[in-house]
């Protein structure tokens, strides 16, 4: 959507899943696109078919940004600003749209079912906002919020709703503006990863940046849970123990919910030590677990444009290049 659209009507209206059936609604499709983290700004810029055209990389200094969903994102802005311009640059990006995929604690994303569910977003979204009240850390009336329906599993309605701080998101906005871009697409960069995930089976997916875990579960087109959390470490201090007690949580509520187990883990954002959490999640999950990129490269659903993205872990943009096309 429209930077201005956004304001008007919620951060992430997509149907950026094709196998996760109406998860959005239609977006603009930008040819380039910035995945931001706390360790880097990538970018990429994509032909009208989907073909990636190149991409580039800039590492941030340690502690440059701290993903928040309240505070203050930028604690070095001026060096994310940088690397922000710089990778722009390198991609000769200027006076266009651009999608926007930030870091996974910035956007809550709540999946709720209803008996009953407005059919207006004039009624939808202020009853949305009254339900989340309490579940967000911040005023509801100064957020941005969007919404969706999909297929419940019992009667009543099933709703994805998205929820940011709105001067958060503006924090981001600001970094591609002042590069002569306009935010087209505003999303997290796990949901895009999610278009990586083959969903005929009851899918996990874990991914990890710095501290923050998203864990999602994907089933035959359904969002069926979605959990971000904090973890007591960073990411190259957390142990197979740890991912486990905070997987377990979405993954006993989905046993409980939907009376299967989980058939297929996919992880992301472990790197070289990946291995070392295989093993215990197999064991728990009686399934396979292998990384979310390294599955679709064998599955050979990327091509050799999409494996270059792979080979350095940007999940958000082969994600949205898998959208894409």
């Amino acid at each position: 959507m429209t930077s201005a659209s956004t304001y008007n009507e919620g951060i992430y209206k997509s149907d950026l899943v094709r196998r996760v059936s109406r998860w959005m609604e239609a977006t603009p499709h930008p040819q380039v696109a910035i995945e931001i983290s706390p360790e880097r700004v990538a970018g990429a810029r994509f032909a009208r078919t989907g073909s990636l055209h190149g991409f580039a990389i800039e590492n941030l200094p340690a502690g440059a940004l701290v993903p928040s969903a309240v505070e203050t994102n930028m604690a070095n802005a001026a060096a994310v600003k940088s690397a922000v311009s710089t990778v722009c640059t390198r991609l000769g990006a200027k006076d266009e749209d651009v999608a926007l995929l930030l870091p996974d604690p910035v956007i809550r994303v709540f999946v709720q079912h209803f008996d009953d569910f407005p059919r207006t977003s004039e009624e939808a979204i202020p009853m949305l906002r009254w339900k989340l009240k309490k579940s967000v850390p911040f005023e509801v009336d100064e957020t941005l919020l969007s919404y969706m329906r999909q297929a419940p599993r019992v009667d009543g309605v099933d709703v994805v709703t998205a929820i940011a701080r709105l001067r958060i998101i503006r924090e981001y906005e600001g970094l591609v503006e002042q590069a002569a871009l306009r935010p087209g697409v505003v999303l997290s960069i796990a949901l895009a990863a999610i278009s990586i995930l083959e969903d005929q089976r009851p899918t996990l997916l874990a991914r990890v940046s710095g501290t923050a875990l998203t864990t999602a579960i994907v089933r035959q087109g359904v969002l069926a849970g979605y959990r971000c959390t904090e973890l007591p470490t960073h990411a190259g201090s957390v142990t197979p123990q740890m991912l486990l007690e905070e997987i377990f949580p979405l993954a006993a509520y989905y046993q409980d919910t939907w009376q299967e187990g989980i058939q297929a883990v996919r992880l992301a954002g472990l790197g070289k030590r990946l291995q070392e959490f295989v093993g215990p999640l197999e064991e728990e999950f009686k399934c396979d677990a292998r990384s979310l990129l390294n599955a679709a490269v064998s599955d050979g659903r990327l091509n050799d444009a999409g494996r270059s993205l792979a080979d350095r872990e940007l999940e958000g943009l082969v994600g949205w290049m898998l959208h894409r096309s």
